[in-house]
């Protein structure tokens, strides 16, 4: 992850304003209920980026299904595990991966698919944990490099 791509995330989470209830209603119709639920529990910031991402994976994923769009606006759900706020987050990006609340902060994407693994779509969960390379993966990294 490059400087810029942080600095850019860092500004644009400096906010807690909750997504608007247009963009809750996008969110409602890609995922499913338990996985609408749990990206409830995100964080307003985390919310807000994943719809930023949903948006921009729209536009450069055209053939991308219901399952690989879930997994735009799911990719930090692991996150949330970590209960890190915005300055401890930027501590732990620094410092890297110590203490338990940091490490599960690093380790987002596998503690996310745990989280999805009995409530999404294999390919949701595929996504969000990391663990393919193909094209879609890559589009999805590339719209989430905000």
């Amino acid at each position: 992850m490059n400087a810029i791509h942080l600095v850019k995330r860092a500004v644009s989470s400096l906010s807690q304003t909750p997504p608007t209830p247009q963009d809750i209603a996008i969110v409602a119709q890609v995922l499913n209920i338990a996985e609408f639920a749990v990206w409830s529990d995100m964080q307003f910031r985390d919310q807000r980026h994943s719809i930023i991402v949903l948006r921009r994976f729209d536009v450069i994923a055209l053939t991308a299904v219901t399952s690989e769009r879930a997994a735009a606006l799911l990719h930090d759900v692991g996150k949330n595990i970590s209960n890190l706020g915005f300055f401890s987050r930027v501590i732990a990006t620094v410092v890297g991966p110590r203490g338990q609340r940091f490490i599960a902060y690093h380790d987002h994407e596998r503690l996310g698919s745990e989280l999805l693994e009995s409530i999404s779509d294999p390919r949701t969960v595929a996504l969000v944990g990391g663990v393919v390379d193909d094209e879609i993966s890559l589009l999805l990294k590339e719209a989430d490099d905000i």
